[in-house]
């Protein structure tokens, strides 16, 4: 293909990639194009070929998978693009580190989370195994800390640690609800100043929740000694875990019960945590790479827009290819991370730009329209992907765990999907984020030191014009409104299209996560926004829907809910560069609510 074929990269995307991506001399400055860093990425993934004997040539490969990223069509996590032909070559987006009930094993997590955070890695902790505050140290006749303690120490650890210097160090703190410092730990960020390089969720479980709906007691365990300490009204429990994140967004909740269903290496162990965002449960010790697929990319036009079935399958085909290939080339931080990752071989491969996809096809975000889109969509990446994963298999040899999980010969990885938040890559591919729907039709995007880009969503300018009702007054007016709902200047099945999360209502954004759910081995980050009067009984329903409709995990984040918050798109629409969620002001930086990203 040549140069001229490819699409141009967005002013947004050369900001992005410029501060973010580009490798620097010594000098400080940028030292490669946007297309050497393809090609540099492309040919250190594709150099995983030259270890196997079963066909496939790097060259060919590596011309391929350069095609891929260049045409935007599909892009890997952060890391890859970071550090992918580099000496670090640490290519894993997420790990989940096990912190076990003794000081040396805190502090040896410590110490393994910050080489990660180092590396460009983010990081999940299960706190549960730690005794109880007030609990006996027979070691020292003192009494214990408890887990939320411990929590800080990781947490001022972190912020001393920026990610290779272009990642903020996030981390995923979960602790179970029967452990006895379940309600410290709920209300651990209420006051908006701790932990704040923590997303924190409540690791919930059926029989929780269960007795929350029936209003029953149910009991706190001691896991040092694994005896029952206490009752608690479960639905009490679940109101503060709702209060709580009505009042700040923290805790989400994570369905352990619904994770261990499927996890896929259950003679391994016990799924405990997540990533950071949540997309991607994993064992201790374990990690993951991810890549997505850009949805606006495949839909054709050449009489009415519909589906690219073809051109989606053989993306599939070369994004799973491309991350198992990642596997091999990686160079991980640690040891035991190697071991569990070569062992399992898990790779998560999702999507971007559903929202972008649904607009091109007249579909509004949240219809029963979209919904069986979602779900025919996702089963079909599902399919094609296992078909990959089956091939790769025959020529290179199952997942060397298969005889520990619930698969059979031939399979190479464990895991196969996973949707992720896309927040950088995203701006990269200039679409959508994830599956979220679009937060606005005009926005500024705050990418980096300063940076500021003003933008308007680009099929919405179009088919202004093309029906004749754009004017240069429409992009001040698109500014400073999320939702263009009662503007009636704007054509009805335009504005029922081009729909912004203002506009859908949390149980249609929860509907969307469990479509995709549906077909997903890991899970879906998916962020259900609310509007600024919405209430904790309104919170308490949307979470039990998520888990009666089998979602894996849920966050939700209320507009105007942390003080500074900027509430008005005139004065500013901040997306997140980690995760895509919108960005708030606090104290003169703008910080992520969803993942603790900040600005200096």
């Amino acid at each position: 293909m040549a140069a001229g074929d490819f699409p141009e990269l967005g002013a947004n995307a050369l900001v992005v990639l410029q501060h973010r991506y580009l490798l620097r001399g010594e000098d400080g400055r940028v030292s490669e194009t946007p297309d050497q860093l393809f090609h540099r990425v492309a040919k250190s993934v594709a150099s995983a070929d030259e270890l196997y004997h079963d066909g496939r040539r790097a060259g060919y490969e590596e011309k391929e998978f350069f095609g891929a990223m260049r045409r935007l069509d599909f892009l890997p996590n952060s890391p890859t693009l970071m550090n992918a032909g580099t000496e670090i070559q640490q290519l894993a987006a997420c790990f989940v580190i096990p912190v076990e009930d003794s000081i040396e094993a805190i502090y040896d997590a410590v110490k393994f989370a910050a080489i990660i955070h180092q590396s460009g890695g983010g990081t999940g902790f299960s706190f549960s195994r730690l005794r109880p505050a007030g609990d006996l140290v027979r070691s020292t006749n003192g009494i214990a800390s408890g887990p939320v303690s411990f929590m800080r120490v990781f947490d001022a650890a972190t912020e001393a640690i920026k990610q290779g210097g272009r990642r903020r160090g996030a981390s995923m703190g979960i602790l179970r609800v029967d452990h006895p410092d379940i309600e410290t730990f709920i209300h651990s960020k209420d006051d908006l100043r701790s932990l704040t390089n923590f997303n924190i969720s409540v690791g919930a479980t059926d029989d929780f929740l269960s007795k929350a709906r029936a209003r029953e007691e149910y009991g706190l365990v001691n896991p040092r000694t694994g005896l029952i300490t206490g009752k608690r009204d479960a639905s009490s429990i679940l109101d503060q875990i709702c209060s709580s994140a009505w009042r700040t967004g923290d805790p989400g909740m994570v369905f352990l019960d619904a994770i261990n269903r499927s996890n896929p290496t259950p003679g391994v162990g016990e799924i405990e945590s997540t990533n950071p965002c949540g997309e991607v449960p994993l064992l201790p010790f374990e990690a993951c790479n991810l890549g997505s697929i850009n949805l606006d990319h495949m839909v054709t036009e050449a009489e009415e827009a519909q589906v690219d079935w073809t051109k989606l399958a053989s993306t599939v085909d070369l994004g799973i290819r491309f991350l198992d290939n990642v596997i091999d080339v990686s160079r991980y931080p640690l040891p035991q991370v190697t071991a569990v990752v070569k062992a399992n071989r898990k790779v998560g491969l999702g999507v971007m730009g559903f929202a972008d996809m649904l607009v091109r096809l007249g579909s509004r975000y949240g219809s029963q329209d979209s919904l069986d889109l979602a779900d025919r969509l996702i089963a079909f990446v599902r399919k094609q992907a296992e078909a990959t994963s089956s091939r790769i298999a025959e020529g290179r040899g199952d997942f060397p765990s298969i005889g520990k999980s619930i698969w059979r010969s031939p399979r190479r990885n464990a895991t196969v999907l996973s949707i992720a938040p896309t927040g950088s890559i995203s701006m990269i591919a200039g679409c959508s984020s994830g599956i979220e729907p679009l937060t606005a039709l005009s926005y500024v995007k705050h990418v980096m030191e300063g940076a500021h880009l003003r933008e308007i969503h680009p099929y919405f300018l179009k088919v202004s014009k093309q029906r004749g009702f754009y004017d240069e007054g429409l992009n001040d007016i698109l500014a400073r409104n999320h939702s263009i709902a009662s503007f009636e200047s704007i054509p009805e099945n335009v504005r029922d299209v081009f729909v912004t999360s203002f506009d859908i209502t949390p149980e249609d954004q929860v509907k969307m996560q469990a479509a995709f759910q549906r077909h997903v081995d890991n899970a879906v980050s998916k962020t259900i926004n609310l509007p600024a009067d919405s209430t904790v009984e309104q919170i308490r329903s949307i979470f039990l829907m998520a888990h009666s409709s089998g979602c894996k995990g849920i966050t939700v984040y209320r507009e105007g809910s942390r003080p500074g918050q900027v509430l008005t798109a005139a004065k500013f629409q901040a997306a997140c560069p980690d995760c895509g969620s919108s960005m708030r002001y606090e104290e003169g930086a703008l910080v992520c609510p969803a993942c603790g990203y900040a600005t200096s």
